[in-house]
């Protein structure tokens, strides 16, 4: 340091501040990387061949997997040929609650896999599926869908598609490969809040899109209850092991299909997130467990709260957040800000430039609840229209479960593209391995990987279908 003036040791340090910036947003892969020169095809409106009947085969039925099974077994023209689960008392439960669904017992050959960890891989040898459910721990997620679609079978999994980005371009590149769709499971696109949204987005009720604000806040800490088998016994890990947003998709997916975000219109570009301290599990564990219990024995790393903020190609925001730890009533925010006016969500409220006809007189105030029956009788999705009735009764979520598996077996029975491709699945889960690093780096920006390798700007926008 002695011979070293300060003009330029602040140059210095400056520039090495940001190369260690623009390091930090490097993607995974670089568009130019070998891995892209493959002999695939790109996704985006991809239609399978037909299939008159979906023959599926499920992987994992613990509380999530099991619904899935029950209701895939109730849509017409399915066949659930297999289960494999690691208990053997959770894939038998399963497979008896699926012979009773359907005309005719058309599910009465249901072969079942348990007992070891490399089980779903002989029943995708033995039973060669059409369709695989994954419903696993996250850090199953992308082997699982990669070697469904490697035998030949469409893979349709839980969120988050996959925990790293290289396993999210190993699934791309896959896909592209095989030629079979990997589809992340993201049920709440399908609830009547999103797609009565999604359509006055579309109209052009609320004029150029500019901001958008989506979450998943929801306190979980009891499932830590769960310490030998169930949800708990693993996320507990991720929550203490992880620093970042580890779970955005439930308010992402709809607010960036309202944008037509990878398809067309608009990108995801980059990402800044900061996390609160780590205070609430330890402090629930401490109450709770014994000293010695396994919980009390973790390094709870995880902020309890995390707030991230995507900017797009175009130049919009998109604000998320993220806690399952602290007090507080449930939350996916699910707010739409444009030029003329907003749509939000918890409770629904819209405000618009002018004033909701007949209800309110200006922007100035919400019109919510019994108060929207107009707007509802004006722009209630398509999708709803036909299916709604039904899907409530379904259940799953207020039948937005029901809806989504209804919609994946319809698309693949009449040879139509998927609502939800296989990029707009990487991109929403790319969220949390971006966020993590964010967080590790002060709050620097992370660059998105395109997924698409720019082919996005061709992709048709989710389709209003009538």
């Amino acid at each position: 340091m002695k011979n070293l003036n300060r003009r330029n040791f602040i140059k210095k340090t400056s520039l090495s501040g940001v190369a260690l910036s623009l390091g930090s947003m490097l993607p995974a892969y670089s568009t130019n990387n070998p891995v892209f020169e493959h002999d695939g095809k790109y996704m985006g409106g991809f239609a399978a061949p037909k299939l008159s009947k979906v023959r599926i085969a499920m992987i994992g039925v613990g509380a999530r997997g099991s619904g899935h099974a029950t209701q895939l077994a109730s849509i017409e023209g399915t066949e659930i040929v297999a289960i494999s689960d690691l208990y053997e008392d959770l894939a038998n439960l399963s497979a008896e609650r699926c012979k009773k669904m359907g005309k005719g017992s058309r599910h009465k050959d249901i072969a079942v896999y348990h007992g070891g960890e490399d089980k779903w891989t002989l029943m995708l040898d033995e039973v060669k599926p059409d369709a695989v459910f994954i419903s696993t721990n996250w850090n199953n997620h992308a082997p699982m869908a990669i070697e469904a679609m490697k035998k030949g079978a469409h893979a349709f999994v839980e969120v988050p598609l996959a925990v790293t980005l290289e396993e999210m371009w190993d699934i791309v590149i896959t896909s592209e490969q095989t030629q079979k769709h990997c589809m992340m499971m993201e049920n709440v696109n399908y609830g009547r809040e999103e797609l009565l949204y999604l359509n006055m987005c579309r109209q052009g009720v609320i004029g150029d899109l500019l901001h958008g604000e989506a979450a998943y806040i929801h306190e979980l800490r009891g499932q830590m209850n769960q310490q030998e088998r169930g949800t708990g016994s693993w996320r507990t890990h991720h929550y203490a092991d992880r620093n970042g947003n580890l779970y955005p998709t439930h308010g992402l997916g709809p607010v960036a299909q309202y944008m037509n975000l990878a398809r067309g219109e608009d990108n995801f570009n980059s990402l800044v997130s900061f996390s609160t301290p780590a205070l609430g599990r330890k402090s629930y564990a401490e109450k709770n467990y014994a000293k010695d219990h396994k919980w009390n024995k973790l390094d709870y790393k995880g902020g309890d709260f995390n707030t991230s903020i995507i900017k797009t190609t175009l130049g919009r925001t998109i604000m998320i957040q993220w806690d399952e730890t602290s007090p507080r009533p449930y939350s996916r925010l699910n707010l739409v800000q444009g030029t003329k006016g907003a749509l939000a969500g918890f409770p629904t409220r819209i405000a618009l430039e002018g004033g909701v006809e007949g209800v309110t007189e200006d922007h100035h105030s919400w019109a919510q609840g019994e108060q929207l029956e107009k707007i509802y009788e004006k722009y209630e999705h398509p999708l709803y229209l036909r299916l709604g009735e039904l899907s409530k009764t379904m259940g799953g979520h207020g039948g937005m479960d029901f809806m989504m598996l209804y919609r994946i077996v319809e698309c693949l029975r009449n040879g139509d593209p998927l609502d939800q491709n296989v990029y707009e699945g990487c991109h929403w889960s790319a969220v949390a391995p971006l966020s993590e690093k964010s967080v590790a780096y002060g709050g620097t920006p992370q660059a998105f990987p395109d997924f698409t390798r720019g082919k996005w700007k061709s992709t048709e926008p989710l389709a209003i279908l009538k």
